[in-house]
This record gives structure tokens, sequence and C-alpha cells, in this order.
């Protein structure tokens, strides 16, 4: 079964990335950076400075994957939970922050938050919402566990409306995706899946209109790298 096959339905994809996070997550870091070209924390700090977290602000980040959002939030006075649906991340996570007392890691889905409604006054993610199996579903949740006047930041690929510039991005990352999976995990997919999400991500204006269509304000993207990554912030009425 070819990689777009195995994501194509909400099933298949939510398998698919249970799995391939797992086998990347001791690499996580590396290959944020290598892919980011050693420009993610700088992505991750423009976050956290729009959001401007007042002390004591109540955050949620997730797909926390080893904690960068978390511990930086927490580092402007925030009390901060990072849910991640790995383990493996989780566990990479709390040894990062052993020493971080406004910081907790919790295993959960983005689909189904353990948490009542309105129990955080920020919620951020990065690359996580084009991971989900159903992306309605993650931003209802979001939605729902906002406080009024809430903030919700999300950092990701963006998939570029122009037809070649799409083009050939996407066959960069295939190419250096197939690579780099070959060479450290012994399987060209395990990268390959970042070009493969992008194609089905509907892109930064549109996910726009879908924080618009569920009851969120003041909804503004900003882009990165040129418009190949975005940075989405929003307000929850």
């Amino acid at each position: 079964m070819s990689l777009r096959e195995r994501i194509a339905t909400p099933d298949g994809k939510r398998r698919f990335v249970r799995a391939i996070f797992a086998t990347i997550a001791d690499r996580y870091d590396f290959i944020t950076a290598f892919l980011s070209y050693g420009q993610d924390r700088r992505w991750k700090r423009r976050l956290i400075d729009l959001a401007a977290p007042r002390a004591g602000a109540r955050a949620l980040d997730l797909a926390t994957g080893t904690g960068d959002i978390a511990f930086a939030l927490a580092a402007r006075g925030a009390r901060v939970v990072g849910l991640d649906i790995t383990l493996r991340m989780i566990e990479l996570a709390r040894r990062k922050g052993a020493a971080q007392p406004m910081v907790s890691f919790l295993v959960g889905d983005m689909l189904a938050l353990p948490f009542p409604p309105g129990s955080f006054d920020i919620v951020t993610t990065g690359y996580g919402l084009r991971n989900v199996p159903n992306l309605a579903t993650a931003i209802d949740e979001i939605q729902r566990v906002l406080s009024p006047g809430g903030q919700l930041l999300s950092l990701d690929f963006n998939r570029p409306s122009n037809r070649a510039v799409r083009s050939a991005y996407l066959a960069y990352l295939t190419v250096v995706g197939a690579a780099l999976g070959w060479m450290l995990h012994r399987d060209p997919d395990t990268y390959r899946y970042i070009p493969a999400s992008i194609r089905q991500y509907p892109g930064a204006a549109a996910v726009a209109g879908m924080f618009e269509a569920r009851g969120f304000t003041g909804v503004r993207w900003y882009p990165v790298l040129g418009g190949l990554m975005t940075i989405h912030h929003a307000t929850r009425t």
C-alpha cells in the first residue's frame, strides 16, 4: 500500500501518525532543526511573542513533542500542560524539564482533550494541526477548552497556493525526506510523510477560515520562510 493510501482515511492516518512519531521521537529535535534550516527555535519564539503570556496564564501546548514551546511559555510565567499522543515524546519532554515546576506533561489525544471547558487562556501547537486525522474536530476541541478571550496559536508547514511553488516545494521535501528516512530509519516513508501530509492540508487561508467558522475572531496568519511555513493566531469569542 502506498503512503498516500495509508493516510487517505482518518483511521489510516491515525495509525500511521502514531507509529511514525514513536519511531522518530529520539531524533525529533535534530530533524526539526534540520528541516527548518536551524530556524525552528526562532519561529517558536515569534509564536510566544504573539501569545504574550501574562504571569500565571493557563497554557496548553498540543503535539508538544519534546516540549520546546511548553518550556518557552513557562519561561514567560505561564503554567503549562504539554500534551502529546506519543509516549516516548512525553518521556523525553519530562526528562528535559525535570527541574521546571511550571510545566507538566501527559499523553493524550488532540481529538478528545481530557480537560473541562474553559480550562486554558492559551492553546499552542507546533506542527500539530496538519497531523490530526480530523482537523475540524481538533479545532472544535481547542475552542472548547479555551476560556472566552483565550488565544490559539499554531505553527506549521503551509500548502503554497501557487501551483509551481507548491510542486517544487513538495518535490524537494519528498526527495530530502526519502533520503533522511532511509539513512536514519531504513524507511523512506518516515519523512516522506511530511510532503504527503501537506498535500492533504487545506493551506493557511483555508485553515484561517475554519477558525472563523468555529467562533474564533481576529484570525490572522503570518507567513514564515517566504510563506512555506505559517503561524496562525486567533481569539476565542
